[in-house]
């Protein structure tokens, strides 16, 4: 399968261990998008990570959006390692969206001017 070549995937162990504070680095440090996905909820390697997850991300959303980043920035779905057709289009899907938005110019870190 093929996605776009502009994603740049980092594995990690479950959706659960990923701390808000790494998509809010992210999107200071100036990326134009985050994607999270993992295993659909009940379906975790690790019991309840998922469940974890999907409560961290709907409070992420509520937060960035009274930080006012477009809720298009951050993505999150649930697909399985056998669907990599739904990843695919996915990835495709959250790559126009981006794209759609433009370059990020809201909470962007600035270099210090010397």
């Amino acid at each position: 399968m093929q996605y776009p070549p502009n994603i740049r995937i980092i594995r990690v162990p479950c959706s659960g261990r990923i701390n808000p504070k790494f998509i809010l680095s992210a999107l200071r440090h100036g990326v134009d998008g985050v994607w999270v996905s993992g295993c659909h909820p009940g379906d975790c390697h690790y019991i309840e990570g998922n469940f974890y997850a999907r409560r961290k991300f709907t409070l992420l959303r509520g937060l960035l959006e009274h930080m006012g980043i477009e809720p298009g920035r951050v993505h999150f779905s649930w697909v399985s390692s056998a669907e990599s057709t739904k990843f695919a289009d996915v990835a495709r899907q959250v790559v126009s969206t981006v794209k759609a938005l433009g370059p990020a110019r809201h909470f962007i870190k600035k270099e210090a001017e010397v």
